[in-house]
């Protein structure tokens, strides 16, 4: 069995608005078809998501087209740095996340530590698992807490990880076991439509 960390598909960017309110982008929606192409070699039995908006519609489109059961789960939601705003300069934001990712104790960035955001989402990703013994699950989620999880389960260095991870982008894990199987940094590629007959 396997567990698949989805990073959400490319959200709509508004600089106004809180990250963790943010929608997918039409680019983003469209992407969700080839994420979920992917996916089906995994035979997925549901899908789940964090309760953010970018999140849902992302587990909600691929759960439609895997035909598969869906459910939103509380305490899936990305690192809380609900108190901080848009990072203009991506660099910026790429050295407050490894810092965050450097000092797992230390209230550096956010609302929450690293340990804090990891522990918050292991609990609620165990919680929901225990009632799927025996079944692969994909869980679309965010790139911080996914690097969290994947890094300290599988011994990888986190940052590296989150740096890999685009949007949308996963990771395939085993169940049980919690061994990496495989990190598919990108599904950029957007579905042509077919061809007129």
């Amino acid at each position: 069995m396997k567990l698949i960390l989805v990073k959400h598909s490319s959200p709509e960017i508004d600089p106004d608005v809180p990250a963790n309110r943010w929608k997918l982008s039409s680019e983003g929606r469209l992407l969700c078809a080839s994420v979920a192409d992917r996916l089906a070699g995994h035979a997925v039995d549901s899908v789940i998501s964090s309760t953010e908006p970018k999140a849902v519609e992302t587990g909600e489109l691929l759960a439609q087209t895997l035909r598969k059961p869906f459910h939103r789960v509380e305490g899936l939601h990305e690192h809380d740095r609900s108190d901080v705003g848009y990072f203009h300069d991506s660099e910026d934001f790429d050295n407050a996340v490894h810092s965050l990712f450097d000092n797992p104790n230390e209230l550096v960035f956010g609302r929450e530590t690293a340990n804090e955001a990891h522990q918050r989402f292991s609990e609620a990703l165990e919680s929901f698992l225990r009632g799927y013994k025996g079944r692969s699950l994909a869980v679309v989620a965010h790139g911080t807490v996914i690097s969290l999880f994947a890094a300290r389960n599988t011994g990888t260095d986190p940052y590296a990880l989150w740096k890999r991870l685009n949007t949308p982008s996963y990771v395939v894990i085993t169940l049980p076991g919690l061994q990496l199987i495989e990190v598919v940094d990108s599904v950029g590629e957007i579905p042509k439509p077919p061809a007129p007959k």
